[in-house]
């Protein structure tokens, strides 16, 4: 059953009609059997930072995957029911070798990490694997396979020295090109906050950018978004490299020119 679904997947993977740029979402497959962490983890922290994520089991049902359609990026357990991680890379490699492919494991030997690699695996990670570590290694291995040079989780530096959005908006990029990852929720404030660069934006407008009903949102909730923002982007800069992302007392927040 596994020969066969290993051998269909070698077919040309079906694909839908290429989305715009910007509403395009990064493709991704998550083999992982154990279910909890799967389903409750690493598919909804995925897609809250912006990934198009389908969950597999098995190598049997990744390779039924890609029957459906194709995948940019591969997350990957090396423990597996029927099938060795590692195997499964060596064939993706052969099937899909633009497919980037991170390995996930929880045992703590050096060889197993060796031999990932070794494989054909592009980053290795240890559970219990970090979202915002993972999302982060997966932008900047999307970024490298579409051909934007980088050193390190870096892109090209903003201009004129200051904090950008990248262009479909799920990546905050700093001055010396640093980047932070977004969830959905943070990609929206900043979107609509970089729409308006200099000017004061009203909390009213912010929080109609996260939900439907604004009367029925906890304004607490988007100060404690701007606190995580600024903490996560004072994480990765350098000196004097803070995000400008200000409160605008009796109105709501700027982010500086």
């Amino acid at each position: 059953m596994l020969g066969a679904a290993r051998h269909l997947a070698e077919a040309v993977p079906v694909r839908r009609p290429p989305a715009p740029a910007e509403d395009r979402r990064t493709g991704v497959v998550v083999l992982e059997d154990d279910d909890a962490l799967r389903e409750h983890i690493l598919l909804p922290g995925l897609q809250d930072f912006g990934f198009d994520v389908v969950g597999a089991a098995s190598a049997g049902g990744l390779y039924r995957a890609m029957l459906e359609r194709g995948f940019d990026l591969a997350v990957l357990d090396i423990g597996l029911p029927d099938e060795s991680g590692l195997s499964v890379v060596a064939h993706l490699r052969k099937v899909s070798p633009r497919m980037g492919v991170v390995m996930l494991t929880a045992n703590r030997e050096r060889d197993d990490q060796v031999r990932a690699l070794s494989h054909g695996a592009d980053a290795f990670l240890r559970k219990p694997v970090d979202i915002e570590v993972l999302a982060l290694t997966l932008r900047n291995l999307a970024q490298r396979l579409a051909g934007v040079e980088a050193s390190g989780p870096r892109e090209p530096a903003a201009p004129a020295g200051r904090w950008r959005l990248q262009s479909d908006g799920w990546c905050l990029a700093s001055p010396e090109g640093r980047v932070v990852p977004l969830t959905a929720s943070e990609r929206s404030v900043m979107r609509a906050l970089d729409a308006r660069r200099g000017h004061a934006v009203a909390r009213e407008a912010l929080i109609a950018a996260l939900v439907q009903d604004v009367d029925a949102f906890d304004p607490h909730r988007l100060e404690m978004l701007m606190h995580r923002l600024r903490r996560k982007a004072a994480g990765i800069a350098g000196a004097g490299e803070a995000l400008p992302l200000r409160a605008a007392r009796g109105v709501g927040y700027l982010l500086a020119g």
